[in-house]
C-alpha cells in the first residue's frame, strides 16, 4: 500500500505538464499582442511624440521582460519538477537548461519582476502630470517592496547556501 501511495504521488508530478503548456500558449498570446502594438505604432511613427514613441517602447520591453520569465519559468520549471527535456546534441541548447534549480529559479523570477516593475514605474514617471502624487507614491511603495522582498531573498538563500 506504502508502494502504491508512493509511486502515485512521484507519478502525480505529470499534471505539471499541461500547465507548463499552458505557459507556452500565455507566451503565443503575449507574442501576438507584441505584434499588434508595433501593427498600430509603425504607421503613425512620424506622427507620435518622443514621450509617446518611448512610452510604446517601454511598454513593448516589458513584454519581452515578461516572455523570457514565462519561458524560463516554463522550461525549468518543467525541467526540475515534471521531467528533464531530452534535447538532441545537434541542437541548440539554453546555456541555463539543468543548472537552475528551484532556489535559484525563484531568484530569477524575483530579479525579473523587479525588472518589469522599473520598467512600469519609469513609463508612470514619464506620464507623471496626468498621474495624482499619492498614486506615485503607491507606484514606488509597491516597487520599493519587490525591491527589498528580492534583496531579502536573494539574502536568505545566500545564507542557506553557506
Amino acid at each position: 500500500m506504502e508502494r502504491f501511495l508512493e509511486n502515485t504521488m512521484y507519478a502525480s508530478r505529470w499534471l505539471l505538464a499541461p500547465i507548463y503548456l499552458g505557459l507556452s500558449l500565455a507566451l503565443l498570446a503575449l507574442t501576438l499582442k507584441f505584434f499588434q502594438e508595433l501593427y498600430h505604432l509603425v504607421p503613425h511613427i512620424f506622427e507620435q511624440s518622443e514621450a509617446d514613441l518611448i512610452l510604446v517602447l517601454l511598454s513593448m520591453i516589458d513584454m519581452a521582460l515578461v516572455g523570457g520569465l514565462l519561458v524560463m519559468v516554463m522550461i525549468s520549471g518543467y525541467e526540475n519538477f515534471v521531467s528533464q527535456l531530452d534535447i538532441d546534441e545537434d541542437k541548440e541548447k539554453l546555456e541555463w537548461l539543468g543548472k537552475m534549480d528551484s532556489g535559484s529559479l525563484k531568484l530569477k523570477v524575483a530579479a525579473s519582476i523587479v525588472a518589469i516593475s522599473s520598467i512600469h514605474l519609469l513609463r508612470m514617471f514619464m506620464d507623471a502630470q496626468q498621474i495624482a502624487n499619492d498614486k506615485l507614491l503607491w507606484y514606488v511603495i509597491i516597487h520599493m517592496t519587490f525591491v527589498v522582498s528580492a534583496f531579502a531573498m536573494g539574502y536568505l538563500d545566500k545564507l542557506t547556501r553557506h
